[in-house]
């Protein structure tokens, strides 16, 4: 439990460091963004697919019913 807790000390300090705050900045203008928000849950769905076993169901990866 201490390792997550100071990854998360880590993240906090990146959070705060200029690097950080331009990352965050940026992340808020593409998530205003309804073609960017497109683009980004059309990705998450593309590696949740590949992570069911890639068998191309949208179900989050059962087989279907046999016949």
């Amino acid at each position: 439990m201490a390792s997550l807790f100071s990854k998360a000390v880590k993240l906090a300090a990146y959070a705060r460091s200029p690097q950080g705050r331009k990352v965050i900045n940026q992340a808020k203008e593409f998530a205003g963004d309804p073609r960017r928000r497109a683009q980004a849950k059309e990705m998450l769905n593309k590696l949740r697919d590949k992570g069911s076993g890639g068998n191309g169901n949208r179900d989050g990866g059962s087989t279907p019913p046999p016949r």
